[in-house]
């Protein structure tokens, strides 16, 4: 068999850039917000949150290495890396409005 007679991969070669980018961005970021609310007694309302983010960043990792799938790979990583910056940008709100009045 010749070379050129081979069907092409069809694995994408850079599939790990969109899971690594939000795996060191947000599990940096997940591991001090749950320092953060486990000293204030608890996760309370945002704990959903947290496991969500940690399960969406799992699955960006685990979603097969298919070219087809680049796009769904790189928007389950930013869903994951959106809902690690969830609580923060809403504590920041929140102590923006506070301090505004």
């Amino acid at each position: 068999m010749r070379p050129n007679d081979v069907r092409p991969r069809s694995t994408h070669r850079t599939w790990w850039k969109a899971p690594l980018v939000a795996s060191l961005l947000g599990l940096t970021l997940l591991v001090l917000e749950y320092n953060w609310f486990r000293s204030q007694d608890g996760v309370g309302a945002f704990g959903g949150i947290i496991y969500w983010s940690v399960g969406l960043v799992a699955l960006s990792w685990a979603l097969p290495h298919r070219r087809s799938l680049r796009t769904p790979r790189a928007l389950v990583a930013g869903a994951g890396l959106g809902c690690v910056l969830l609580p923060m940008l809403f504590a920041l709100a929140l102590d923006a409005a506070l301090t505004g009045s």
